[in-house]
């Protein structure tokens, strides 16, 4: 059978439609379309694809049995490895990773393997048959999990899995970490993130939400009230500002509190809920990032008439996924590449009315291997705004960090852990995800939790 060449494309709601919306813009393959896609694979037997999974799964395997028909075999088989299957068939970059790996892609496009794995892990859903696998006899051992995103999330499962028993601390009143409120709804609906939640605490992890580790109890409290272990997947919620003048005017967010206002607390749906969230008729997003495109998007969809991303460099450079890139331009966010603003401008009432920008040439690489801006001297321009969002990146909470003694950081505030088991300096203590790499992907923070939770069971059965 003939090989086809292109990927079988995901329905999705036209740009005109969603534009306006917050339901999800990927509608998910059909059936057919699935078995359809499934059937391109090549079934290699090296499976290259394999090697770009941070979460080892078998993707051969389960792409056979989605050919074959087997939807709940090809979702058993996820889940052997993966416990977020529907989290990570929407929001891993998949063409970073497995895809970029697929024998096929060396001369067509590569098998959509992060569709595939949504359309199982939506077919279990809902059909409604989610099953817990048998688990082991309980170990003896207690686990804590501070964080409930991903990289905390997967932790516990595998711990749970393992026989351990795992209680997950959580400072928000919601599970989930950047799932929750960080990834907006027309990309990660809620109540997709929350039924895999659902199955993980079935998996008899206990998530306790409410509880901000480093006020009302620390590390080392966990240690000594009876935890074995602990593993620290805090994230990185603290966002970063240009420290420029103007900075604290009224209008001026940091993607942060945008996207939480929006996600967690729904101010898309105010005043159903009782949170107000502000977005003027023009809006700049400061940054080219996946969290910069979703608060572009997401300002769209609250109504403003005219969203422009402000970046210091060029498409090239853009660190967003492809994807998310393609859907701002169609839903019709305006980029302003080469441009930084330098100060912003306000009125009497304290609300910013507009910014002065710098615009840039690229000169030699930097750090990051992007060619490095450089300001043009004399370039300085006004533009007119009444909502910024500021999405430059995050860095490390120092809470738990400041609170649990004799654990080591790197230069940046990150903890300092070992790359293959995610051990600190601090025995018993375990971290992974954004914690300890910076701010980074879902897909690469559930590995590292894996990693860790590989590592927490042969620290805790080697205690004996």
């Amino acid at each position: 059978m003939p090989v086809i060449p292109k990927k079988n494309p995901m329905p999705s709601q036209s740009p005109e439609e969603r534009r306006r919306n917050f339901r999800e813009v990927a509608l998910g393959y059909t059936r057919e379309l699935a078995q359809a896609e499934a059937e391109r694979c090549l079934q290699c037997k090296k499976a290259p694809c394999r090697q770009g999974c941070p979460v080892e799964i078998d993707i051969p395997a389960f792409i056979k049995l989605i050919k074959e028909g087997d939807f709940e075999g090809a979702i058993a088989k996820i889940k052997e490895k993966n416990n977020l299957p529907a989290i990570c068939g929407r929001v891993c970059p998949q063409e970073n990773q497995c895809e970029k790996y697929c024998t096929l892609a060396k001369k067509h496009d590569p098998v959509g393997i992060g569709r595939l794995e949504r359309f199982v892990a939506d077919y279990q859903l809902q059909n409604g048959r989610v099953e817990v696998p048998e688990l082991p006899p309980a170990s003896g051992y207690k686990v804590a999990v501070i964080g409930s995103g991903p990289a905390g999330l997967t932790a516990a499962a595998d711990l749970a899995r393992l026989g351990h028993k795992v209680t997950v601390f959580e400072a928000l009143h919601v599970p989930g970490g950047v799932l929750m409120y960080g990834i907006p709804e027309f990309r990660l609906p809620k109540h997709v993130v929350q039924a895999e939640i659902d199955y993980i605490r079935r998996l008899g992890v206990e998530i306790k939400t409410n509880t901000v580790v480093g006020k009302v109890t620390s590390v080392d409290e966990l240690l000594n009230s009876g935890y074995d272990a602990v593993f620290i997947g805090t994230g990185a919620g603290l966002p970063h500002f240009m420290g420029i003048p103007g900075e604290n005017l009224l209008g001026i967010y940091s993607a942060n509190e945008f996207l939480t206002r929006t996600n967690l607390m729904k101010a898309y749906l105010f005043p159903e809920y009782a949170t107000p969230i502000k977005v003027g008729r023009r809006v700049a997003v400061i940054g080219a990032g996946n969290v910069a495109m979703d608060a572009a998007r997401t300002a769209l969809r609250l109504g403003a008439e005219e969203v422009h991303i402000v970046y210091r460099r060029s498409e090239e450079e853009m660190p967003a996924r492809k994807e998310e890139i393609e859907h701002a331009v169609e839903e019709g966010v305006k980029f302003q590449l080469l441009t930084s603003p330098v100060e912003y401008h306000g009125n009497e009432q304290g609300w910013v009315t507009g910014m002065t920008c710098i615009r840039y040439e690229l000169g030699e690489p930097d750090a990051s291997g992007r060619r490095r801006p450089v300001a043009i001297p004399g370039s300085e321009f006004q533009m007119e705004v009444d909502t910024v969002v500021v999405a430059i990146g995050q860095g490390p909470n120092p809470l738990v960090l400041r609170t649990t003694p004799g654990l080591e950081l790197t230069r940046k505030g990150t903890i300092k852990a070992d790359e293959t088991t995610g051990a600190t300096s601090r025995p018993g203590v375990f971290a992974g995800g954004d914690i300890v790499t910076g701010a980074a992907t879902v897909i690469l923070a559930m590995g590292a939790g894996k990693t860790a939770a590989r590592a927490i069971d042969a620290y805790l059965r080697s205690k004996g």
